[in-house]
């Protein structure tokens, strides 16, 4: 019975340790003082899978390793089989030996081999293709981090925290502080470095520190850092970018000099206080000289109501704020400002106009307006318009182009800002110009967000006013939740009065009908607002309904009426992107329904910058206008793109120029005295045909019959003064396209 009991014990420790070793994750093969294989566990058979046929009992490690050699399993043995396998045989099995092995398929594996004591050996394999895989993917992280910052400009260091000992630093930071051993010798002040450390250490990150640092020279400058604490090998370390002051501090003594002298009134003043932190001449000028900008408010209150406006909204732009100027006159001003921080303060940076002028010349626009709307004069309002645009296209030229061209000029970044404001400004005006050409063409002049609500209780309000018409009532129909639209707030004003007169003066005059409703309403998921105007008068007869908005089409009697009522709201309806109809089925009635798109509040977007011109020909450009600083203004313009320019004041002498050379491209201004536009058209359909596809036009006088009877007839590309260079460029451009496909010459 006992040995029976010992043989139990034997086969079940040889039971447990077979399922045990058949349980390793890694490979297991024992061999015996023959190196013949006596066990092996399903592991190590799935890591020899090309030699897994072979692999039984009794196997010699020489066959093994020779038929592993033969089968091309392992890359090092490929075209080396002798070799790899007395290197493996002559190593012996007598002592501990590791080795990797890769096979062709990418797979490594950790080979170990242990001596056991009866003259056997055992082989376990592990694999490590991922970990493998893990070291390269970091050692070519670190290389290429390493790689990257080698080849930037920027200042960068890596330093122990305790004795400043630099692992690491980029070519800039040797080129900026030398060859130094410890980052502490970077430091002018060691109590400024301590000051520094003890806030990096609260909370492992420091932006934006400003203090003064010793170069390679020994010369102190300024500088910013910014630090961030990590470990590296186990150990704390300090990495640090360094942004030199030196530049910048030059830039703001060169910004302050330039916003000093330049003719805008710009204020920088403490937010809470009022303090004046910076002001331009022309704000002294304006207000006088005034420690608090609080005295410049005529109203003491709107500087707080001012204030909690700009805090929520972080900007505003052109606030009507009415001030105390500096000989003590009370004027309107436009304020647009920003609230931004300087050295941890909210401060308020500011541009003032004075509307004074402005106010004036809009009121008197607004009286001639009036008067010609309401004698339907719209063709002088239009002469009116073009006239003044085309008085201060050319002056604006100079204005806008100067600029902008200024404005791509200047890349320093603060200063870019401020150079910014100064040609919003101008593009403004630019901008105004162009609106009164738009509503000369009756096109919508001041697009905005329009309440539709407020439009038509204006328009009824008007009407009620001159409205003899005492039995017929205005009813209006209005949900408090309209959206709005983008629209020009005076011209839809003006189609709705014009709709309720034809149907008070149909009413009248047939005496039929009583009333007239105003309602409107939202369509397509609020893209849409509908706006309608409905009465229960005689109706507009069906033989007529498809004529009602043709030009100086009328039923009124001669003298009552010009035909332009219903023409002019259509053709103001369709330059809002939206629809004007009669919507009547029988003779009972009038309703007339217009469409018009909701506002939409996201932001436009950006446009890509047109890209430059490619002037690799020496291309020559002919410009002629007889405003000198506009027609110089845009020769500097070509200049800049590498155009040899030449620029003559005369239409004569552009002729002169034509038969003396040959030009890539040539601008000409239209109403010049003398050669003008049409006599410098005809010397090039006789002349130089060639040059019909360089030619273009630049003008401030697109209004006129004999301008637009030129432009139509010659089909030459255009632009309407004032030009900003962005569109000087893309109108070469397209020039220069016409040139390279002859289709469209």
């Amino acid at each position: 019975m006992g040995m029976a009991n010992d043989l139990k014990e034997i086969e079940r420790a040889r039971d447990l340790l077979r399922d045990a070793i058949e349980s390793l994750k890694e490979g297991f093969a024992l061999y015996d003082d023959d190196r013949r294989l006596v066990m092996f566990n399903p592991r190590y058979a799935e890591m020899n899978k090309g030699v897994a046929d072979l692999l039984k009992p009794g196997l010699d490690w020489e066959i093994l390793m020779r038929e592993t050699a033969r089968r091309g399993i392992y890359a090092d043995a490929i075209g080396n089989e002798e070799q790899w396998v007395s290197d493996r045989l002559a190593s012996g099995i007598e002592f501990i030996q590791d080795y990797e092995l890769t096979e062709t398929d990418g797979r490594t594996y950790l080979v170990s081999v242990h001596p056991t004591q009866l003259g056997g050996f055992v082989v376990t394999r592990e694999d490590i293709t991922d970990r493998k895989q893990a070291e390269i993917e970091e050692r070519d992280g670190d290389l290429l981090i390493r790689k990257v910052l080698d080849a930037s400009s920027a200042v960068v260091t890596m330093a122990r925290i305790g004795d400043g000992q630099i692992l690491y630093r980029t070519p800039a930071a040797l080129q900026l502080f030398g060859p130094s051993k410890s980052a502490r010798e970077h430091y002018v002040n060691p109590e400024e470095r301590a000051d520094f450390v003890t806030d990096l250490l609260a909370d492992g990150r420091v932006d934006d520190y400003k203090l003064d640092l010793r170069n390679a020279q020994g010369k102190t400058f300024p500088a910013t850092i910014s630090s961030q604490l990590i470990d590296y090998k186990g150990e704390e370390v300090i990495v640090t970018s360094i942004i030199d002051l030196t530049a910048q501090k030059e830039a703001d003594a060169l910004i302050r000099h330039v916003m000093e002298a330049y003719p805008v009134a710009i204020n920088m003043t403490h937010a809470e206080t009022g303090e004046v932190l910076f002001a331009t001449p022309e704000i002294n000028a304006l207000f006088g000289p005034s420690p608090s900008s609080k005295s410049y408010y005529a109203d003491p209150a709107e500087r707080a109501r001012y204030l909690k406006d700009l805090r929520q909204a972080g900007s505003l732009k052109d606030r009507r704020i009415e001030f105390i100027g500096a000989n003590g006159r009370k004027f309107w001003g436009a304020d647009s400002s920003r609230l931004i921080e300087f050295n941890g303060e909210e401060v308020i940076v500011s541009n003032t106009r004075d509307l004074t002028d402005e106010l004036a010349l809009e009121d008197e626009l607004s009286k001639q307006r009036d008067m010609l709307f309401q004698n339907e004069k719209m063709s002088a309002l239009g002469e009116l318009l073009a006239g003044v645009a085309h008085e201060l296209n050319n002056p604006l030229s100079v204005v806008v182009g100067h600029s902008l061209m200024l404005k791509e000029e200047i890349t320093d970044p603060d200063l870019t800002v401020r150079i910014e404001k100064i040609s919003n400004a101008a593009e403004r005006c630019a901008k105004i110009v162009k609106t009164f050409l738009a509503m000369a063409r009756q096109q919508p002049s001041r697009i905005e967000q329009v309440d539709v609500s407020g439009v038509i209780e204006t328009a009824a309000d008007v009407v009620g006013y001159g409205s003899t018409s005492g039995d017929i009532s205005i009813r209006q129909v209005l949900p408090a939740d309209l959206p709005q639209i983008a629209a020009d707030a005076d011209q839809i004003t003006q189609v709705i009065i014009n709709l309720i007169i034809n149907a008070e003066q149909a009413m009248t005059a047939s005496g039929q009908g009583d009333f007239i409703e105003l309602s409107a309403e939202a369509k397509l998921d609020n893209s849409m607002v509908q706006v309608t105007i409905r009465d229960n008068g005689p109706g507009i007869p069906k033989a007529i309904r498809d004529r009602i908005f043709e030009p100086f089409f009328t039923t009124k009697e001669v003298g009552e009426g010009t035909g332009i009522g219903l023409a002019f709201c259509h053709r103001i309806i369709l330059s809002h992107g939206g629809q004007i109809r009669l919507d009547q089925t029988d003779n009972s009635g009038t309703c007339f329904r217009i469409t018009l798109p909701a506002a939409d509040t996201q932001q436009p977007e950006a446009h890509d910058p047109v890209e430059p011109i490619s002037t690799s020909a020496n291309l020559k450009a002919l410009v002629v206008d007889d405003e000198v600083e506009v027609g110089e203004l845009n020769a500097e313009i070509l200049r800049k793109e590498g155009f040899e320019v030449d620029f003559v004041s005369s239409g004569e002498e552009a002729v002169n120029r034509l038969h003396a050379g040959k030009y890539d491209i040539f601008l000409s201004d239209l109403n010049m005295p003398g050669v003008d536009g049409r006599k410098i058209y005809d010397a090039l359909v006789a002349h130089f045909p060639d040059m019909l596809a360089r030619t273009a036009y630049i003008t401030g006088d697109t209004m006129g019959l004999k301008s637009l009877g030129l432009l139509e007839e010659s089909g030459l590309p255009y632009l309407e003064k004032p030009v900003s260079p962005l569109e000087l460029r893309t109108l070469v451009q397209e020039l220069l396209a016409r040139q390279k496909d002859p289709k469209d010459g």
